[in-house]
């Protein structure tokens, strides 16, 4: 195990060079720039299309607006708001939230490209049914010639989906915060049943498929994130004479990188903070990683640019304010200088769980704990969609319900192996098919804006025409 986990962390860090650092940031940042900086512009109209405004049930589609970023932030607004802050911070300290925020603003761009595509260029599946994802916007958009481009992802996609980490950690806050503390000795056969209990209660809904999902996390995400913002929002009232300080503290480290423990890259520590800053933004909020379209490229409209400016509110609410609610926690309590057990210095999940203690005695741990929960196992049923997409477009949509038994599968992995063996893997599978839906993404770029045009040119005739 102790191999793998060394070939799997060359692995993540080959992938997560320079060359996919520039097309994932320098693209991003490009299609930010070329839009006029369109996602800022039009935050109003986002939340009016997300509100239902300009719903009609006889669209095609599946889901809503709401329940398409629902679905999309289940798998988003998870473990990697959580345990993703607190590994940042545990190698890179206060300086990695910047550089995930950075990735946010840049991903809020990437988002309304790739998701707009999906709309856009919508395919269909071997059953005839619309599909929408990077591997139908390459097909239908750049045609047949770049399949295997299309391939590409959907293979690295069939891993990328797997709910590894987040099972790593939603077992390792309940052998923290639960079993430990009540004398519950945690070996290989403990997490194994916690395991198991995860695989129950995730096939009774992943095999009821989209509908089933995307009904059930679009009741449980907003409950959730409400839940979590009330317990963080005590823990930053407690210390909120420190808040000021560590906020600023953020942007200071940014650019000192001195409490980085990390690899150095490109000669230096301040390029390893930069690198571990965007790897967490990625895994926090997915831009560009093609995870996303695949949920709003479900959604029931005829207006592929209504469906991207819903999708990119998805960064600004996962990583510039969850994300940073938890940095804030975890800085304010001082517990990523301090907490250790046995010796050992915290990182992950158990790392928020001990802000939350320090803050909240006695219930605080436990408050987190049902945050967690919920967190997880809405990204659970949200990455299996994504898994059985990606196997139906490889091999067909009559077998695509076998990869919901691998699935289930990999719960057990994840429940029975190390933080760091889950989080490469996931990382270097998330790098990988970042690659195909950038380079489409970037070719395709100016159908979007086309259309874009087009588009809010409709609204402005319809919106002087409700004045007159």
């Amino acid at each position: 195990m102790i191999k793998l986990d060394e070939l799997v962390a060359q692995f993540a860090s080959f992938v997560w060079g320079l060359p996919l650092i520039i097309l994932l940031i320098g693209g991003g940042f490009y299609l930010l720039v070329i839009s006029k900086f369109l996602p800022f512009r039009y935050l109003g109209h986002a939340f009016q299309v997300l509100r239902g405004k300009y719903d009609n049930p006889d669209d095609p589609g599946e889901i809503s607006h709401f329940q398409a970023l629902s679905t999309a932030l289940a798998a988003t607004i998870g473990m990697g708001n959580i345990a993703g802050v607190a590994v940042a911070i545990a190698i890179g300290g206060p300086g990695a939230i910047f550089w995930m925020w950075v990735s946010a603003i840049i991903g809020m761009a990437t988002k309304f490209f790739t998701n707009s595509l999906a709309v856009m260029y919508r395919g269909k599946d071997s059953e005839g049914k619309i599909q929408g994802g990077p591997m139908y916007f390459i097909m239908e958009g750049l045609g047949k010639k770049w399949k295997s481009l299309a391939v590409f992802f959907s293979v690295a996609g069939l891993v990328g989906a797997l709910p590894v980490f987040n099972v790593n950690q939603l077992t390792q806050a309940i052998n923290y915060i639960l079993l430990t503390p009540n004398g519950i000795e945690v070996d290989f056969t403990s997490n194994l049943i916690i395991g198991f209990v995860l695989v129950g209660i995730t096939s009774i809904v992943i095999f009821g498929g989209l509908k089933r999902i995307s009904k059930t996390v679009s009741r449980l995400v907003p409950g959730m994130v409400a839940l979590y913002f009330f317990s963080v929002l005590i823990i930053l009232f407690m210390h909120a004479d420190l808040v000021p300080y560590y906020f600023g503290l953020i942007f200071k480290e940014a650019f000192t990188a001195e409490y980085f423990l990390g690899d150095s890259f490109l000669g230096g520590a301040l390029g390893g903070l930069i690198i571990l800053g965007i790897r967490r933004g990625a895994f926090s909020n997915e831009a560009g990683i093609g995870t996303a379209p695949m949920a709003h490229g479900a959604a029931k409209t005829n207006e592929p640019i209504r469906e991207g400016l819903v999708a990119m509110l998805g960064p600004a609410i996962d990583t510039l304010v969850v994300c940073t609610l938890t940095a804030l926690a975890i800085l304010v309590t001082g517990v990523w200088k301090t907490a250790a057990v046995d010796g050992v210095s915290l990182s992950g999940v158990s790392l928020t769980a001990a802000a939350f203690d320090e803050a909240i005695p006695v219930y605080g741990h436990y408050l987190l704990l049902l945050c967690i929960t919920i967190f997880s196992i809405s990204s659970l049923f949200s990455y299996s969609y994504y898994g059985t997409k990606c196997l139906s477009f490889l091999i067909g949509a009559d077998k695509k319900h076998y990869y919901n038994y691998f699935y289930v599968l990999s719960i057990l992995m994840g429940a029975t192996t190390t933080l760091s063996l889950m989080i490469n893997l996931i990382d270097g599978f998330f790098a990988l098919m970042a690659i195909p839906t950038m380079i489409s993404t970037l070719i395709l770029a100016p159908k979007v804006l086309k259309e874009a045009k087009k588009y809010f040119g409709r609204m402005k005739v319809l919106k002087s025409e409700k004045v007159s």
